[in-house]
């Protein structure tokens, strides 16, 4: 379970030792929703803690604090240029488990969860904001609906390519599917305007060769 960042916990996370920490590289770049971009390594650590302290002491839960740190971008100067570091500062993501899995394990186990609830969150953006409904059958459209859409959502993030290829659901639409574009009719052939010094240009005129051109020919 995620921990809120309140004083226990930050005092917990304070009194880790910098020995203690350890480096982990992803397989897959991770999402940092706090500064908008992909991250590749972090460290992880653990610390006990005794959770509902302000309970009666029955009530206390001693269980592990698993802390994942990420370091966060160098903000530039005003010129542009690069300021030199006087120290490291890092973001904190801390959860609590019960599980006895190694701290390695037990944040790539986390981060599973969060992926999951993810997909759950864009799929309540789109057809499953519909539900429920008093009708099984109008649930059981609209799964479909939001099942398909998001797959053909997908495809057409990985068709597009770079960063597209992991973006979210609302990146897709908005830079991709919704397009202000205009049909012209002219000698019997239709030509369509894209909008002009239109930042996803690239990104949709690769996902349209590759869903209008002919096959990648594979050699075996």
């Amino acid at each position: 379970m995620t921990a809120r960042m309140n004083a226990q916990v930050k005092a917990a996370i304070a009194g880790i030792s910098e020995d203690a920490w350890t480096p982990i590289a992803y397989p897959n770049a991770v999402w940092e929703e706090t500064e908008q971009r992909w991250v590749s390594d972090a460290e992880v650590a653990e610390v006990d803690l005794t959770c509902f302290t302000s309970r009666p002491k029955r009530d206390h839960v001693s269980c592990r604090l698993v802390v994942r740190r990420v370091k966060r971008v160098q903000p530039l100067a005003g010129d542009g240029t690069e300021q030199g570091e006087l120290f490291a500062v890092y973001r904190h993501h801390a959860f609590v488990t019960n599980s006895a899995f190694g701290v390695v394990e037990a944040d790539a186990h986390h981060r599973d969860h969060a992926v999951i609830e993810q997909v759950i969150a864009e799929l309540k953006q789109g057809a499953l904001a519909h539900l429920p409904s008093g009708k099984k059958t109008a649930n059981s459209a609209w799964l479909a609906h939001a099942v398909m859409a998001f797959n053909l959502a997908r495809a057409t993030g990985v068709l597009a390519g770079n960063r597209h290829a992991r973006a979210r659901w609302a990146t897709l639409r908005t830079q991709l599917i919704n397009v202000p574009a205009r049909l012209a009719t002219s000698a019997r052939r239709l030509t369509l305007h894209l909008p002009s010094d239109w930042p996803w240009a690239t990104a949709w005129h690769r996902l349209f060769d590759a869903a209008t051109g002919p096959p990648d020919i594979t050699t075996t």
